[in-house]
């Protein structure tokens, strides 16, 4: 396969399309049940630019719902998104020549699409610059905000998300992301997804039998992650 570089941030841009189309639903979704358990659109806006994680921001708004305590909502919270930490420092290498302040930026704004976009790339040995991961981190940012806004000016008139399948579409968005990782068969780096992708199905439907859900899909982050890490290395 031909090495590409992805050098621009106008590239990066482009290379964040995708997860615009399942942001915008998703978003959309987000806002409209954030609307639904009293929030603001101001309060939507800043939970977005200061969270800016959707399961996060769907589970801060559920447990709103039922008045759980904020210590509670800020270590669930927390829990939910320590995988950003993991994702961070696994790219973080191929940025071990940027400035701290760029390390920073990319970092901060990472996500479980941005990431799998990122990853993408780096498995496939193409070049890719700090530019162009600014551009499509900061794309995606800025759509999310945006969406969920919307969805909290929908609000008043989608009682019910859900009703419209708004909420498949971080589904869907994953599932194209994982075309991306195993679209060439004869890669060696197929089976080793395809085994780190087992091992996260099978020890989390183990995990919850016997923790709760953000513990379980922690600790399946965590394996998942020593499994690649052990077969990257091999």
């Amino acid at each position: 396969m031909e090495k590409k570089e992805y050098v621009t941030f106008k590239e990066g841009v482009n290379a964040c399309i995708p997860t615009i189309l399942g942001y915008l639903g998703i978003g959309i979704a987000a806002g409209v049940v954030g609307k639904n358990v009293g929030l603001s659109i101001l309060e939507i806006a800043l939970m977005s630019i200061l969270v800016y994680a959707g399961g996060a921001q769907f589970i801060i708004c559920g447990m709103l719902a039922i008045q759980s305590p904020i210590s509670a909502i800020v270590f669930t919270t927390f829990l939910v998104n320590l995988r950003h930490f993991l994702m961070s420092m696994s790219v973080a290498p191929h940025f071990k020549k940027e400035p701290l302040i760029t390390n920073i930026g990319i970092g901060t704004l990472l996500t479980d699409e941005s990431y799998g976009v990122l990853m993408t790339a780096l498995n496939n040995d193409h070049r890719v610059s700090s530019a162009w991961t600014h551009g499509l981190n900061i794309t995606a940012y800025l759509t999310w905000i945006v969406s969920t806004v919307i969805g909290g000016l929908l609000g008043t008139w989608i009682p019910d998300p859900y009703l419209l399948g708004l909420d498949f579409a971080l589904v869907a968005m994953f599932a194209g992301l994982f075309v991306l990782q195993v679209e060439n068969p004869i890669k060696k780096r197929t089976k080793q997804t395809l085994i780190v992708l087992g091992t996260v199905c099978v020890s989390l439907y183990f995990f919850m039998g016997f923790f709760s859900s953000e513990l379980s899909v922690l600790f399946s982050t965590l394996l998942g992650c020593a499994v690649g890490m052990v077969n990257h290395h091999e």
